[in-house]
Formats: structure tokens, C-alpha cells, sequence
């Protein structure tokens, strides 16, 4: 069957993806840049899941190239979630050049081997969308199966996955099997049946709708800059509701 990977960075999305029936969750902070790794207290709650959760390690916004210091604040998530009994992990980054920076990614796949082994268990690793920045996607997807990812988080190398449907087709061609493509970045139950006709089994999605929001004294204080955005229960069961019934 397909499977719907939906990320969120609150306690009530965790409880909005399981009750509309997602597959799996990539736990985040702050989505409204792409995610970042979530507090430990975050992480231990979400431990507590009904499905498997894979826990993203970026520690800032922006790029995706690291110092030594971000590295090993990478690595330190990747022993939290492992030491949490989280299913998996999230991880990627960038050499100056934008293609994989590929003596980190070592390291830190072989980190995750480690922090996992020594918890009796394997983490799932997958690539993220550090791969879209990449000049030449099919050198990188060839680059993750040499590394030992799972799957690849990608928009096809486009800001939006429907406006990659021909990259995404090539990747899952290429793949062959080797490595899961899992698009993500934009997709909703309007465009998924597209993304899905390229042949991909798996997609990533936010399923989030508007929420409440704060009041105009935390906006003066700028405690909230942009609209309050909430896993939501019915669009994750749509788009589950699509992605089922694939074998």
C-alpha cells in the first residue's frame, strides 16, 4: 500500500496525523522555515506515537552547508532519537558547491548505524531536500544508495513537487528499487494523483489549514509574524484516502 509521511512541529499535530491516519511522521520545529530539529521534549512525547516517527536534524535555517560545531550538533539529535525510540532519522547536507557534502554525510550515517546498534535497533535514514539544491540529481540519488539512505525527501528539484513531475518520474525510474523517493513541498489532494501517476508509493505532506490565531498584543510583540498554521485531521484522511489504495 502507499504511505503518507505528514510532518509537524506541535504536540497537536501528532495527535492531527494519527487521527487522520498517517503513516508515519517527520518530527520538526519550525516549518514556516523548512523545519528544524525539534526540542528534546518534543521528541520524547512523540516517542509515544501510535506510528513510527523520524525526527529531522537541521539545526538552523538557511543553507545546508556545516561547520564542525553543526555537525556535531546533528550527530547529538541523532543519538536523541535514537535514545527516545524514535523509528528513524532526517538528515542531509551541502558541500559549498550545493552537491552532498559526502565525508559529513559519512559520518553521520555511520553515527546513526552506531547510535541505533547500540539500542538494538535500525534507524531509517532518509536524504532531505539538501538533495534539491544539488546540480545534478541523478549523481545524488546515485550518491544516497552508496551512503546507505532509505529514501530521498525531494520536490524533484523544483520549490513545488507537481512542477518536477518529470525529474520525479526519472528519480523513481533510477531508483529502480534501490532507494525510495518520497516527494514532498506543496502536495495536497488536488496534485497527488499526478505526483502519484510518476510511479512513486510514498508522499510527504504538512496538511495544514489556518488556525487560530494570537491575539493583537502577541502580534505587536511579534510573537507571531505570519498566519497560524495547524495540522489538520481531514486533510491528512483525504490525501490518505488517495494514497491507500496503491500497491
Amino acid at each position: 500500500m502507499g504511505m503518507l509521511e505528514v510532518c509537524i512541529d506541535e504536540p497537536a499535530g501528532i495527535e492531527a496525523a494519527v487521527a487522520g491516519g498517517a503513516d508515519r511522521i517527520e518530527l520538526c520545529a519550525a516549518l514556516s522555515v523548512g523545519g528544524l530539529t525539534p526540542p528534546a521534549s518534543l521528541v520524547r512525547l512523540a516517542a509515544e506515537a501510535l506510528i513510527p516517527v523520524h525526527l529531522l536534524a537541521r539545526p538552523r535555517d538557511g543553507d545546508f552547508c556545516y561547520t564542525a560545531a553543526e555537525a556535531a550538533l546533528i550527530a547529538e539529535d541523532i543519538s536523541l532519537a535514537a535514545q527516545a525510540g524514535l523509528a528513524g532519522v532526517v538528515i542531509g547536507a551541502s558541500a559549498p558547491d550545493r552537491r552532498l557534502d559526502i565525508p559529513l554525510l559519512v559520518e553521520l550515517v555511520a553515527h546513526a548505524r552506531a547510535a541505533g546498534d547500540a539500542r538494538g535497533q535500525r534507524l531509517s535514514l532518509t536524504l532531505h531536500r539538501a538533495f534539491d539544491l544539488c546540480p545534478d540529481l541523478p549523481a545524488a540519488l546515485e550518491a544516497a544508495v552508496e551512503l546507505g539512505f532509505d529514501r530521498i525527501l525531494t520536490s524533484g528539484g523544483e520549490p513545488r513537487a507537481v512542477d518536477a513531475l518529470p525529474m520525479l518520474a526519472e528519480l523513481h525510474r533510477q531508483a529502480d528499487g534501490r532507494i525510495g523517493i518520497l516527494p514532498g513541498s506543496g502536495i495536497d489532494a488536488a496534485c497527488a494523483p499526478a505526483i502519484l501517476a510518476t510511479g512513486v508509493r510514498e508522499l510527504h505532506a504538512s496538511c495544514r489549514s489556518p488556525g487560530k490565531d494570537a491575539g493583537e498584543i502577541e502580534r505587536r510583540f511579534g510573537f507571531q509574524t505570519g498566519p497560524r498554521l495547524r495540522t489538520d485531521p481531514e486533510r491528512v484522511r483525504r490525501l490518505k484516502e488517495i494514497v491507500s489504495p496503491l500497491r
